[in-house]
């Protein structure tokens, strides 16, 4: 089985955004007279769609949100978050990722993003990064109608990859998806999906129990060896001795 098609989530993987994310959907519930902690972040928010963290933070509290009022919510998270971004001098994408990015399309890899960000941050901030030519296709929140763990987000990007590239016959054995929180690693193998737990946002432990393979950091991918394993049907193996990295470095 070959590998023909690596998933990147983008928030927490990409990016490392979450602490904007985080004083955001904070300061919005602020203005709907609702206070949350950093552990109703990680538990609504983290890995999940703006929509969907949203509209548990209020029915955790009993209150009923119409639909339009969560997109209007949207929408004001989203100008400010694009605020903060324009003001940052870079942007803080993780170590490691345009390295693997470009490793990946030299051993002629097709990429895409499945993600519960808005299109429109995606898509600016990988031109931002000069990444935009790197992905072949984005799923994003408006493609979808339910946050991960469901597997809606990457069986969509897998049929629009066969919709697009009538050639290549893709199938979840032959994906291989990125994930850095406990929805997206449960969406990805929800799917069917070999995933990589990379240990961005949970330790290392944690990645590791609940992944086929996990990670520290995005350049410990040895993508020749992650190719080979594939080749040799180990994609699907939940023995992460066989991980396609070095020893890992985690204190």
């Amino acid at each position: 089985m070959s590998l023909k098609v690596v998933l990147f989530d983008f928030n927490g993987v990409i990016l490392d955004d979450e602490s904007i994310h985080e004083q955001l959907i904070q300061d919005v519930m602020l203005s709907e007279n609702v206070r949350i902690t950093a552990e109703d972040f990680q538990r609504f928010g983290l890995g999940r769609s703006d929509r969907a963290c949203f509209q548990d933070l209020f029915n955790a509290r009993g209150r009923v949100v119409a639909p339009d009022y969560i997109t209007k919510l949207l929408q004001q998270k989203a100008i400010a978050y694009q605020q903060q971004l324009q003001v940052l001098e870079t942007l803080p994408l993780y170590p490691g990722v345009e390295t693997l990015v470009r490793s990946l399309q030299d051993s002629q890899i097709k990429l895409g993003i499945v993600s519960g960000a808005l299109r429109d941050e995606i898509e600016w901030v990988l031109e931002k990064a000069s990444l935009q030519d790197a992905f072949d296709l984005v799923v994003a929140a408006e493609d979808i109608s339910t946050s991960k763990p469901s597997p809606e987000g990457y069986e969509t990007a897998i049929a629009q990859f066969n919709t697009r590239y009538l050639d290549l016959n893709l199938r979840p054995q032959n994906c291989l998806a990125i994930e850095d929180s406990f929805p997206g690693l449960a969406s990805a193998q929800n799917a069917r999906i070999p995933v990589v737990g990379v240990a961005h946002t949970y330790p290392f432990h944690m990645m590791q129990r609940r992944s086929n393979w996990a990670i520290d950091y995005l350049d410990q991918l040895e993508v020749p060896r992650l190719i080979q394993l594939f080749e040799e049907g180990k994609e699907s193996s939940s023995t992460r001795s066989e991980a396609p990295v070095p020893a890992p470095q985690h204190g």
